[in-house]
């Protein structure tokens, strides 16, 4: 459940990313910016108090939208305010807010996804539970992203390339001004000495007052933008840009695709490795007849076999990781119950009734029910985090890996203007593949902690150089386009890489290592065929 809950996620990041990065080039930056953060506000917003599973996923979708929007947004945004000898330098700072983001994130998880206690329920419908409030908090920085921005101007290059050369030039005065107060330099005056104004295109439509309904008006526009985000997109493939993009989606594709494999996978070894020294420590109950007994108490790690209970009671109980299999229970009471990862196999109920219990029909398998009753049962969405043996480690291994991209995003931010963005890419790249053949020797959970950490750390100078890159090698008119179609590609990349690394998660530890090495090694030469964009002028 909670796999299909990223890739959801990843899904609608990777619509957000295609949609808003065409829309950016033609609405505005700011504008689009705007919009897509406020969707992913809303959305998130919303899917911290839906119940149904099914609009949950909804909601995650919508926001990831909003997400997925905003990434390649801001790197074009910011990069049209910046000096080509500070660009590299700026935009890896403006990575290092991802890091920050990750942290938050990570450190809210740890303070309060475990705090059960925080949960309500209001009946037995509407249940809140402490994730939620996790979901309601990761909410806040894109609120307050929304108001910043609504005191930030459009991108000048924007405008110029729109033709609003008056708005433009506002902006750029205000940009010198403020540059010159701040340098001691108040009285200098902002002029211009050369303007190369592109070529406008006829993109005007007339929509007289009687093409319709305002429906119609508003489909007239809706085609006209479409028609215009779809001859950029393609301009991204002409002659001139085709090579450039070809090469940019393999990097961008191999690069995602083992990274965030890898990511994932981490923490699905580490988990694993705890749920095997957890097996360990399981009871096993065989044969037990218990008559007349009241269970209130909470059951934890045990598999009862071919038991049986008659006339038992269950009250106000929690199951984690419990399997009651081959059992009968005959004339039992079982009411408020909270389970997690605990099942019902071929187990066969005689005049039993359940009250106020989460026994959903995937929690009782191949069971037989005779004369027995289902009053009441919980509702509601019911995602599980309580099944996390050692939730804090979870949470604390997030925090660790977030931490951990620190020195790679000073060290690119310090060198990448000095040594070039292919230099900083392959490096960075070549680096990451070799710390993949370090895995292998994480048998332990601090083992494979470390290698997370090391992983994360020399692998983050090649995304911010990427960044740079992408942003450096399209003109403003096909900016946020190219940026965001690289970018939804890469999280197609990501949700393939997930997918395919979790299936081998306590299988084999050799098919992961080899993907990600064969990619980031690929992603790595392929990257050096890309042209160097160091000190060169925004297009």
């Amino acid at each position: 459940m909670l796999l299909l809950a990223w890739l959801i996620v990843y899904l609608g990041m990777m619509v957000g990313a295609f949609l808003w990065g065409g829309l950016a080039d033609r609405m505005g930056r700011r504008q689009c910016l705007l919009i897509s953060l406020s969707v992913n506000s809303v959305c998130a917003f919303f899917s911290s108090f839906v119940q149904g599973y099914g609009t949950f996923l909804f909601c995650r979708l919508l926001s990831g939208v909003g997400i997925g929007g905003s990434i390649p947004i801001v790197f074009s945004y910011f990069s049209e305010f910046l000096a080509q000898e500070k660009r590299g330098e700026h935009l890896s700072w403006l990575c290092l807010f991802w890091m920050i983001g990750g942290i938050y994130a990570s450190a809210m998880a740890w303070a309060i996804i475990p705090h059960y206690g925080w949960s309500f329920q209001m009946g037995s419908a509407y249940q809140f539970h402490s994730w939620r409030v996790f979901v309601l908090v990761c909410a806040f920085p894109s609120v307050f992203a929304i108001v910043a921005l609504n005191f930030m101007p459009e991108s000048p290059r924007f405008y110029l390339e729109n033709g609003k050369h008056d708005e433009g030039w506002m902006i750029l005065k205000q940009v010198h001004d403020t540059n010159m107060r701040a340098k001691g330099f108040p009285e200098r005056v902002f002029s211009v000495t050369h303007i190369k104004t592109p070529k406008q295109l006829d993109e005007l439509i007339e929509i007289q007052s009687d093409t319709g309904t305002w429906y119609r008006r508003w489909l007239v526009r809706f085609t006209n933008i479409f028609q215009q985000v779809r001859s950029n997109f393609l301009q991204c493939f002409s002659i001139q840009y085709r090579r450039t993009t070809l090469l940019m989606m393999a990097v961008w594709f191999t690069m995602a695709f083992s990274y965030y494999g890898l990511t994932v996978w981490f923490p699905d070894m580490i988990k694993h490795l705890q749920m095997m020294e957890y097996s360990s420590r399981t009871k096993v109950f065989y044969k037990e007849k218990v008559e007349h007994f009241t269970f209130n108490f909470t059951l934890e790690n045990q598999i009862h076999k071919n038991g049986d209970y008659y006339n038992d009671k269950f009250i106000g109980m929690k199951l984690k990781s419990v399997i009651f299999e081959d059992s009968l229970f005959e004339e039992c009471y079982f009411e408020d119950i909270t389970s997690s990862n605990s099942f019902f196999k071929n187990c066969t109920f005689i005049s039993t009734l359940f009250y106020n219990t989460d026994f959903f029909d995937y929690k009782l398998m191949g069971c037989r029910m005779i004369n027995s009753t289902f009053l009441h049962s919980k509702e509601g969405c019911q995602l599980d985090f309580s099944d996390d043996n050692n939730a804090y480690m979870i949470y604390f291994v997030s925090f660790l890996g977030s931490l951990a991209v620190l020195p790679g995003n000073i060290v690119s931010a310090l060198l990448l203007d000095k040594i070039g963005r292919l230099r900083m890419l392959a490096g960075s790249s070549t680096l990451s593949c070799i710390s993949c053949f370090f895995v292998s020797f994480g048998n332990n959970e601090s083992a494979m902690i470390a290698l997370l950490c090391l992983f994360g750390g020399v692998s983050i100078a090649s995304w911010n150089a990427l960044d740079v890159i992408t942003v450096e090698l399209y003109p403003s008119d096909k900016r946020t386009t190219a940026f965001g179609f690289l970018n939804a590609l890469c999280k197609l990349a990501a949700v393939l890489g997930i997918s395919i690394f979790q299936s081998f998660v306590g299988v084999t530890r050799a098919v992961p290592i080899m993907l990600a090495s064969v990619a980031l090694a690929l992603g790595s030469y392929l990257a050096l065929k890309l042209p160097e964009t160091r000190g060169q002028v925004l297009q």
